[in-house]
């Protein structure tokens, strides 16, 4: 009798014990650039954070959001602190390029899936054990220079100067521009850089008009990305002005106001959402962003940004229901898990393409996830 009792109690203490594991939470750690110069991309990223679902799968979710303040040491410890403190299933962040790479480390060692929000291929390329924990749902450098580049071509520029930040982002456009730009006979006669801090770009201005560009690239990012633009046209530089998809917000077009109207910039279909053809296939999926962020901030107050944000929790919406038939979140096997699940992840529409990983391409996006657009009339004009 005994015995029975004792077994009897085992078992108790078992379905128990299995009752609590299957109701564990999956704790997402995030951080990102609220404050400081990429500021202007952290915020809307934060603002969509609040907008993502807070159950998947039948799972709770919680969002741990820190602020790295656009510096990359405090992007480090904060995903050291998200691992070892919130024991987080997975990362999403950081805002920025110099951040997103040097959180790469700390993530591999933790053997903890990671979703960058920016945009150099280098986060994600070459694929090595530990950028095997690594994606990321911006674009890439080459796919939005691919489309500068062409229509460069189409528009007769033959030179063209480049100003970029004097970090990973600005490095990642030159070396993806200046390859496409030269296979297709494109002269590039300038090349400086600047810092994200800097008040004055006056030298590095005054070599470009030196050189007489038909047209100026600018490699930045957020609001410090108008100063070469301001500082050109302060100058009576009259070519054609091109800028990345790191500025495609409100908070850019504000900053840089007049001096911007006319520039062309490549960016995701999301931007532009309301004004893709119905046949796009990520009409639908975009919308259902801006619907969503424009209820909750206001009409106009979307951008890319924040998008990557919510194209990360597609993904994790798409990956956690894989991941949990194999194991349960607070583990190292559903880190495991999830980060597998994420690698699979196949014909996936989000608000900024259409995601097709393998275990080589961390992104998996196409040509679908970028258009061209122009600043025109203080806002975004998809150019056809």
């Amino acid at each position: 009798m005994k015995t029975r009792l004792s077994i009897a109690g085992v078992l108790a203490v078992l379905a128990a014990t299995c009752a609590a594991t299957a109701q564990a939470d999956i704790n997402v750690g995030v951080t990102l650039s609220a404050t400081g110069p990429a500021a202007s991309l952290g915020i809307p990223e934060k603002n969509t954070v609040a907008l993502l679902p807070t159950t998947i799968a039948g799972q709770k979710v919680n969002y741990i959001v820190l602020d790295d303040a656009s510096d990359t040491t405090t992007a480090v410890k904060n995903a050291r602190k998200l691992i070892a403190e919130n024991k987080v299933d997975v990362i999403i962040g950081s805002t920025t390029s110099p951040n997103s790479l040097a959180m790469i480390d700390v993530v591999a060692e933790a053997e903890t899936p990671m979703l960058a929000m920016a945009a150099s291929a280098r986060i994600i390329d070459p694929m090595d054990a530990k950028r095997a924990w690594v994606f990321k749902t911006p674009q890439n450098d080459a796919q939005m220079a691919t489309a500068i580049v062409e229509h460069m071509t189409n528009n007769n520029v033959k030179t063209v100067a480049y100003i970029g930040f004097a970090d990973a982002y600005g490095e990642g456009w030159w070396n993806e521009f200046s390859k496409i730009a030269e296979v297709r006979k494109i002269q590039i006669v300038g090349n400086e850089r600047f810092n994200r801090t800097d008040t004055s770009v006056t030298g590095q201005v005054l070599k470009i008009l030196a050189a007489k560009p038909d047209a100026v690239l600018v490699g930045g990012a957020g609001t410090p990305a108008a100063l070469p633009q301001k500082s050109l046209k302060e100058k009576g530089y009259k070519g054609i002005m091109y800028q990345t998809h790191g500025v495609a917000n409100a908070d850019f077009l504000r900053v840089c106001g007049k001096d911007c109207e006319g520039t062309f910039l490549p960016a995701g279909p999301v931007l532009v959402a309301a004004q893709l053809p119905n046949s796009n296939p990520i009409k639908k999926a975009a919308l259902e962003y801006v619907d969503k962020y424009e209820a909750a901030h206001g009409k106009g107050t979307v951008s890319t940004f924040g998008a990557h944000a919510w194209d990360a929790a597609r993904l994790l919406v798409n990956a956690v229901p894989v991941a949990l038939k194999k194991a349960q979140p607070g583990t190292p096997e559903f880190r495991k898990a999830l980060r597998d699940a994420l690698e699979n992840t196949k014909n996936l529409t989000a608000a900024h393409g259409v995601f097709n990983m393998s275990p080589q391409d961390h992104l998996g996006f196409d040509q679908r996830s970028r258009v061209m657009v122009k600043i025109d009339g203080g806002s975004w004009k998809l150019v056809q």
